[in-house]
């Protein structure tokens, strides 16, 4: 058993565009603030649908993407997008952009959401959770993490003025933009940023785990706790570094090793966020919910306390020279409508090109 020790310090801190039309105006609770568009995705793998909010100036320099939860929520996690920017006043030179990953019927009552449009005949399906990790949809044409590409790819030449795309999850849409870093694909012209909040688990890159040198209790503020890290066997837990836990057999379609992943990951701009009261057993943090598998346990007991933890391993085995933030959002449990909005999680949602 090897074990090294570390403290996390958290930080607190022209052309005319294409002419473009809406296919149809967005459904329910995206009805107000969104039109839908329709992406042909490659490989006749069908269609990805997404929302474009209405209120944006006809030459954006920048485009927030965020990624829906579990419950494939785009209309609340679009809404929250907004809210955001309109207390940053960004929605005039940034595109605030939602995909959706459609799933079959007969699953969706299992990750389903109010004013969520049903799946269309022509769209490209996964299951509840298979485009989480980037799997392929149901007919293994396309991954989740490719139809991301293609879609950054489309914004890019409905408005070529697009420099900057921030792509922005929560929950399992924080899984997911967590577990993309390292794939990204973007077209020419465009750099990504990532801001990951409030994930249920995260990628690792060895088999180091946490272990607080006091107890996880000392690691809920943003002050910070130190660890030591021990390397783990799978001898009691299979998947501990299985691929979406870890980097062990990760699936050959996405045309990565392990060496170009880590790399990827560690040159990337990347923002941690998590909900200070993310923690514990109260009704909001939804810890129903929250994975409790052995692989997931080994990160920590709760979503901030694992947020903590991987901020400190990040700095300590990925990527310790860049600055990277861990910001913790006070009085916000599991809560993207509280988080994104936030003071805190809007100076990393909303970043100037200039500024770079």
């Amino acid at each position: 058993m090897k074990c090294t020790s570390t403290l996390l310090l958290a930080s607190v801190l022209t052309l005319a565009p294409a002419p473009f039309y809406p296919l149809f105006a967005a459904d329910n609770s995206l009805e107000g603030i969104a039109d839908a568009y329709q992406l042909k995705l490659d490989d006749s793998a069908g269609n990805l649908p997404y929302y474009v909010v209405k209120s944006h100036g006809r030459t954006p320099h920048s485009a927030l993407v965020v990624l829906h939860g579990y419950s494939r929520d785009a209309g609340k996690t679009l809404t929250a997008a907004l809210k955001a920017a309109q207390l940053a006043d960004k929605t005039d030179d940034t595109l605030l952009v939602a995909p959706l990953y459609p799933v079959p019927a007969a699953q969706a009552r299992r990750c389903h959401s109010p004013g969520v449009p049903a799946a269309q005949p022509d769209d490209t399906l996964w299951s509840c959770s298979s485009w989480i990790e980037g799997g392929l949809d149901l007919q293994s044409r396309v991954s989740s993490f490719s139809a991301l590409d293609q879609l950054i790819a489309e914004l890019k030449i409905k408005w070529p003025q697009l420099r900057q795309v921030t792509v922005a999850g929560f929950s399992a849409g924080a899984q997911f933009v967590q577990h993309y870093v390292g794939f990204a694909e973007p077209p020419t012209g465009v750099s990504l940023r990532y801001v990951v909040s409030d994930p249920g688990s995260w990628l690792y890159f060895d088999r180091f785990r946490p272990q607080p040198v006091a107890d996880w209790r000392s690691c809920s503020q943003e002050k910070g706790c130190g660890f030591t890290w021990t390397e783990m066997t799978a001898d009691s837990c299979p998947n501990l570094n299985r691929w979406k836990y870890g980097i062990e057999n990760i699936p050959g379609f996405h045309g990565q090793t392990r060496e170009t992943v880590r790399q990827r990951y560690a040159a990337a701009d990347i923002t941690y966020i998590e909900g200070e009261k993310d923690t514990g057993y109260a009704s909001g943090t939804f810890y129903k919910i929250l994975d409790k598998s052995c692989a997931a346990q080994a990160q920590g007991p709760y979503r901030l306390q694992r947020g903590v933890a991987y901020a400190a391993y990040d700095r300590r085995f990925i990527a310790p020279s860049a600055k990277r933030q861990l910001l913790i959002v006070p009085g916000c449990a599991h809560d993207v409508s509280c988080i994104f909005p936030s003071s805190v999680a809007r100076s990393a949602l909303f970043v100037s090109p200039l500024a770079k």
